[in-house]
């Protein structure tokens, strides 16, 4: 699967909206990523999103959990039931792509396995700094052409 490059307009010839947070349908969000703040065009807009399902870009991962709206502090916890032996995971705000609040459903622009592989949820980690800056460091380098991870 290729990488979606965030400094590419995707075919639109205006690639920054709504201030510098704008977003292309499926892609990275225009401007610099902010993994702890929702999208203007998410449809969160405070909506308790406990129960919701989760859909990544190739399927479900679960049901979200807890869900936090503080500003500059959002973020889901999701719980994965069987997908990942039953294991919890914490997604930041930023990579939601949108919200179907009939169908209750949360869509975030990262795949199974890109969330899979992502720093393991500790539920006593999830205001510890270190552990939040590695988190939202791994979902900002999963919108670069270099694998995360990968030394450079």
């Amino acid at each position: 699967m290729d990488r979606l490059d965030p400094h590419s307009t995707h075919g639109n010839p205006d690639p920054v909206r709504d201030g510098g947070r704008g977003e292309f349908a499926g892609g990275a969000p225009a401007g610099a990523f902010d993994p702890w703040r929702y999208r203007d065009t998410a449809r969160v807009a405070d909506a308790d999103l406990v129960g919701y399902k989760v859909e990544a870009t190739d399927g479900g991962i679960g049901k979200i959990d807890s869900a936090s709206h503080e500003v500059n502090d959002s973020y889901l916890v999701v719980d994965t039931g069987p997908w990942v032996f039953g294991r919890k995971v914490m997604i930041p705000a930023g990579t939601v792509n949108h919200v179907d609040h009939d169908e209750r459903k949360v869509h975030v622009d990262r795949s199974k396995d890109q969330i899979k592989a992502a720093p393991e949820y500790d539920e006593t980690a999830d205001t510890d700094p270190t552990y939040r800056d590695r988190l939202g460091g791994y979902y900002g380098e999963t919108y670069s052409a270099i694998p995360p991870g990968t030394a450079r």
